[in-house]
Order: structure tokens, then C-alpha cells, then sequence
């Protein structure tokens, strides 16, 4: 066996890696992931969608989707809270449905969704190895329209986007947290130089210009940095800034 890499998948793995580059957030990756995944499902004459979910810990499904017939199609599925592309994604592995109208697995979605025009569909788990879990889901008008071969892609193609799916979700997190840090900085920041600004107003100790402080957020009802922030602006006519040494 070759152990060269195979030029179609090296082209993939660029591809995601320059999407997850591109992307401002999750839901952005998981947009243009959606985008991608439908047209290389799609043929011609035979018009994939494709939603892709992402289930987060204590948190609300991120959906994506490839056109708005796509997203009316995920909004059924979590409407009943079951699918394909749901069960696949809590249970890491593969749903094929060759037609709804045959289907006894999903018993309420699959009148819903075959009264939307979609007769068959395959969900695939995206596997994240604890980062969350995901499914991506193809939906198709026609009957029977995913041979085994385009159920075996579609694996293929979610264990290519697992590793680039994963970076984004990490990169999500990771901003996150400097965007708290970033805020409790300024907060802090902001604080005491409010605490400063008393205690050389008052000739007071920091403990006195902070109990100051509080007093004042008590009574006004107000959180204490904006107390502070507003003491400042009084002084200075501008917003306290945070400066970061390099």
C-alpha cells in the first residue's frame, strides 16, 4: 500500500484549514463547512442540502446550513428534538434513511419531513474527542438518492472535517477567555483608578476610597465598575484605557 497522501484529501484538509482561517466565529466555519459540503454532495439534476449541527455542553445546538430550505429542514429535526443528524451526533455513528416514507426510526419527524419534500437523508457524526459533538446531515429529494458509496464519502468527508472543526472550536474558546480576561482587566483597570481619584480627592486610604465606592454603587443601584467609570469620565471626559505592556 502507497503512503503517500492522497491528493484529493490534502486539497480538502487545505481547504478547511484556510476556511477555519477565514472564519470570524463557530457558527461562521460551520456556514461556509455546510456550503461546501452540499456542493460536493450535490450533482448535476440532483440538488443536495445540508445542515450540520453542534452540540456544546450546556449549551443551545449551533446550526448551520447550506440555503434556507436547509435551515427550515434542521428547525424540524430539533423541533422534535430527533433525526438523523441529531442521533449522530449523540451517538457517534452513521443514520442512513434511503426513504422517509419507508422509515420507522424517526416515526413523527419523518411525516414532517416528508411533507417538506425530502425522502431520503444520511446523518453523519462529526467526532470532536470531547470538544463537543456534531453531526452533518444530507438531505435529498429523491428516493434512494445515496448509493453506498456517497454514505461512505459522506464518513470520509466528516472525518476530514472533525481535526479543522475541532481547531475552530478550540480557537472559539480560547477568544472567548481573552475576551472575559480582557473585560475583568478593564474592569479592574477602571476600579482603581476610580479608588485613586477618591483617595486623592478625600486624602483617604485605598480600603476607604473602595468602601466609597461601594456606598455609591448601592445607592445608585449600579454595577461598580460603571460607578467608576463614570467617576473617571467626570474627572478626564474620556474612558478609562487598559495599557498592555509588550
Amino acid at each position: 500500500m502507497s503512503s503517500n497522501p492522497d491528493p484529493a484529501d490534502k486539497t480538502l484538509s487545505e481547504t478547511l484549514q484556510n476556511m477555519v482561517l477565514d472564519s470570524s466565529d463557530v457558527h461562521d466555519f460551520l456556514d461556509a463547512l455546510a456550503q461546501l459540503s452540499a456542493e460536493t454532495f450535490s450533482a448535476s439534476g440532483r440538488e443536495v442540502h445540508c445542515g450540520i449541527t453542534l452540540l456544546r455542553p450546556r449549551r443551545a445546538a449551533t446550526v448551520a446550513s447550506s440555503s434556507e430550505r436547509a435551515q427550515a429542514l434542521d428547525e424540524i429535526q430539533h423541533g422534535y428534538d430527533d433525526g438523523p443528524c441529531l442521533r449522530a451526533a449523540r451517538e457517534e455513528q452513521t443514520y442512513y434513511i434511503p426513504d422517509f416514507r419507508q422509515e420507522q426510526r424517526f416515526p413523527e419527524y419523518r411525516e414532517a419531513i416528508a411533507e417538506h419534500g425530502i425522502l431520503s437523508a444520511i446523518g453523519v457524526p462529526i467526532i470532536l474527542e470531547g470538544e463537543a459533538n456534531a453531526g452533518l446531515d444530507l438531505y435529498s429529494p429523491e428516493a434512494n438518492a445515496f448509493t453506498e458509496e456517497a454514505v461512505a464519502e459522506a464518513e470520509e468527508f466528516a472525518r476530514a472535517t472533525s481535526v479543522s472543526l475541532r481547531m475552530a472550536v478550540r480557537i472559539a474558546r480560547l477568544t472567548e477567555r481573552g475576551q472575559h480576561l480582557q473585560t475583568a482587566m478593564e474592569s479592574r483597570t477602571a476600579i482603581d483608578l476610580a479608588a485613586g481619584i477618591i483617595m486623592g480627592q478625600n486624602r483617604c486610604s485605598q480600603d476607604e476610597a473602595m468602601n466609597i465606592l461601594k456606598m455609591a454603587s448601592s445607592a445608585r443601584n449600579m454595577k461598580l465598575t460603571l460607578v467608576a467609570q463614570s467617576l473617571i469620565e467626570s474627572v478626564s471626559e474620556a474612558p478609562p484605557t487598559t495599557h498592555f505592556e509588550g
